[in-house]
């Protein structure tokens, strides 16, 4: 738990409370970090899936700690969590989305343009990583020619988003205080 001083009372100033791990940022940073160097081919850098491997790890931590912190103190919500998962994601994602759309209008073929309207549509409903899966492989050559292939990552967080809670629900109810010593 850290604190930080806000604007508020007690001369203009009061302490806030909050749960922010700057250990747990620092190694999300690194993480990244280390897929980009990969991306961008930097020599020593071969192994970018394991920042991603790290940051679904990082990330499964942070998530699971959050609902089971809530379940226990009894204020949890279903809806709450998703939309706050939501609120991080989808602003970017679909700026991002947008913008290749308006790049494709201008640089694509029409068949390719389509194609990348149904990746479009398929990172947008985070099932882009079920989609390259049926499509292509990860690493077969034709995967560079799609522009939204990285978003197969986001698909597969948003899934986990769905279900961890429901799963971490329904334990809490089907065992009552089973995930109070977790939090």
């Amino acid at each position: 738990m850290t604190t930080a001083i806000a604007p508020g009372a007690m001369g203009g100033r009061h302490v806030v409370e909050t749960n922010f791990r700057r250990d747990i940022n620092g190694l999300r940073a690194w993480a990244v970090v280390g897929v980009i160097l990969y991306h961008f081919g930097i020599p020593g850098f071969t192994g970018g899936f394991a920042g991603v491997d790290v940051f679904f790890v990082i990330s499964g931590f942070l998530m699971t700690q959050i609902i089971c912190t809530g379940l226990v103190r009894g204020d949890f919500s279903l809806w709450k969590f998703y939309v706050a998962r939501a609120v991080r994601i989808v602003p970017a994602l679909l700026v991002l989305c947008v913008t290749l759309l308006g790049l494709g209008w201008i640089a694509l073929l029409p068949t390719d343009y389509k194609l990348l309207a149904s990746h479009t549509a398929y990172s947008l409903t985070f099932l882009s990583n079920i989609e390259y899966w049926n499509e292509i492989g990860y690493f077969n050559t034709n995967s560079h020619e799609k522009w939204l292939l990285h978003t197969w990552s986001l698909a597969v967080e948003w899934q986990f988003y769905i279900f961890l809670p429901v799963i971490l629900l329904g334990l809490w109810r089907a065992i009552p205080g089973a995930l109070a010593s977790t939090s």
